[in-house]
């Protein structure tokens, strides 16, 4: 390529860009902390699974894997409807990435959907693929088909977020991931295993509920920023 000159590099070109680099971190930094506090309330609600005893635990392992799994398909959604929307911000294609927002939250629902009804009937003989101990499948199928709920929500509030870090609002990802953690995700968890010592179901809908709280709040949000002309 230097050969043909298809380019040409310079000194000036190894100079470090302060604003570009400003950019980077803006739109970065929030992204990382989220992630961090997301692995945090993991963390969380693995030690209070523990303190249940090693059959719940041996439960709330099994169906993290299995939710992880599942969950390749918001995660993957939330890249894509970044990068794209990314791409039609830049050509002032604003229109487009509206569209790609709602494409893409749809594919993701639909396989959240598939996914949660699923899971309702097959719960036990996945579970049962991990272990074969009866009292981990029956407390990680309750767990799961609470849990797998988590996958219609997210879908939602995972399009969301792709499409405000288009946008270089990452902030707004943080910002409503760390309220859904904070008010409900481990204090849901928490609760419902202090209310319901024999049950894992009450305590698999933390998630799906913080999801739902970031996806409500992320629908807000996009209302207020479209009214006042923001995403153009």
């Amino acid at each position: 390529m230097y050969k043909r000159k298809l380019i040409q590099i310079h000194k000036e070109d190894f100079k470090v860009k302060k604003s570009i680099i400003l950019d980077v971190i803006k739109i970065g930094f929030p992204i990382c902390i989220q992630d961090g506090f997301i692995q945090i309330s993991f963390i969380i609600i693995t030690i209070i699974a523990n303190s249940r005893g090693v059959d719940v635990a041996a439960a709330v392992g099994v169906v993290e894997k299995i939710i992880g799994f599942c969950f390749l398909v918001p995660s993957s959604m939330l890249s894509a409807i970044s990068a794209i929307c990314a791409q039609c911000i830049g050509t002032k294609q604003h229109q487009r990435a509206k569209d790609t927002l709602k494409y893409g939250i749809i594919i993701a629902l639909s396989f959240g959907i598939l996914f949660t009804i699923l899971c309702q009937f097959i719960s036990k003989p996945l579970v049962s693929l991990f272990s074969q101990e009866q009292i981990v499948i029956m407390y990680g199928g309750q767990y799961l088909r609470s849990y797998i709920f988590d996958c219609i929500f997210a879908a939602i509030s995972f399009g969301f977020s792709g499409y405000f870090t288009a946008y270089g609002y990452s902030i707004i990802s943080f910002i409503h991931n760390f309220i859904s953690i904070l008010t409900v995700r481990i204090p849901g968890a928490y609760l419902a295993s202090y209310l319901f010592p024999d049950n894992l179901f009450p305590m698999g809908l933390a998630s799906p509920a913080g999801s739902l709280l970031s996806a409500i709040i992320c629908i807000i949000v996009y209302q207020y920023m479209k009214k006042h002309h923001k995403l153009n």
